[in-house]
């Protein structure tokens, strides 16, 4: 089924470009939750090429590239397995829980770092599953971080329909994928470069990476819109100790 590329872009401002933002982020946390056989057959029945490419036509005016998917799910898993969770020496590739990367870190206690990030989920009243739901539902997990993506994405659409204003949910999709998304993308696509796992699926492979090229460009588009991401745990300069208050207003999402 060719995917239809519409001759006009939706507007910036437009429900529609934010719902095609919430799918591609919605599509990629099923992407990367663990393998189950009901996505395997979406991805292997072209329905979640369809769906996918749709969303991207939309959004960056092309549609997505198709790459070659697992011969059956058993292959599928394996190389699931061997990149994410328990590849060489027991050790996965690379990592798809954020806090399992010293560098994302940035000096923090895991406690800490998990603390900061629960911090987004909570503020929209959400809480990442924990417990016997299963390590990929933890905070800190690709999967989630991209589901908390397509609820905020969700938010500015429903500001957009109700003509309100969308630029609180607009600051905290720049400042999540500033603080943690991008960070994380760039780590587990770094990796995977330099330690290629061939079982991987072609369309997770390209996946990944296109989205973490897309998340820089989503950076500079909110950039753009409502301003530049201040990081609040960066070192601030002697003459701002007295406005010490202006950069965290930056970051409000309220």
């Amino acid at each position: 089924m060719a995917v239809h590329v519409p001759d006009r872009l939706p507007m910036g401002n437009s429900p529609a470009r934010a719902r095609a933002k919430e799918t591609l982020w919605r599509l990629s946390a099923l992407a990367f939750a663990h393998p189950a056989p009901e996505f395997f057959e979406a991805l292997a029945s072209t329905r979640f090429h369809e769906a996918f490419s749709a969303a991207w036509a939309q959004v960056v005016g092309r549609a997505w590239a198709r790459a070659k998917t697992s011969a059956d799910f058993t292959s599928f898993e394996a190389g699931f397995i061997a990149a994410f969770l328990h590849g060489r020496s027991g050790k996965p590739v690379a990592a798809l829980l954020a806090g399992d990367h010293e560098e994302l870190l940035a000096g923090l206690t895991r406690p800490v770092f998990m603390l900061n990030l629960t911090a987004f989920y909570k503020h929209f009243g959400l809480e990442a599953a924990t417990g016997d739901e299963g390590r990929q539902d933890e905070p800190d997990h690709l999967a989630c971080m991209l589901e908390f993506m397509s609820v905020l994405c969700h938010l500015e659409t429903q500001a957009l329909s109700g003509d309100r204003d969308p630029a609180p949910y607009r600051r905290a999709q720049r400042d999540f994928l500033c603080r943690y998304l991008v960070p994380t993308l760039d780590v587990v696509t770094r990796q995977l470069r330099r330690n290629p796992v061939p079982e991987l699926d072609p369309t997770l492979s390209q996946l990944l990476q296109d989205i973490a090229d897309w998340s820089h460009q989503q950076v500079g588009e909110l950039e753009a819109r409502v301003g530049p991401f201040r990081d609040p745990d960066a070192p601030k300069p002697a003459h701002a100790a007295s406005q010490a208050s202006a950069p965290a207003a930056q970051n409000l999402w309220d």
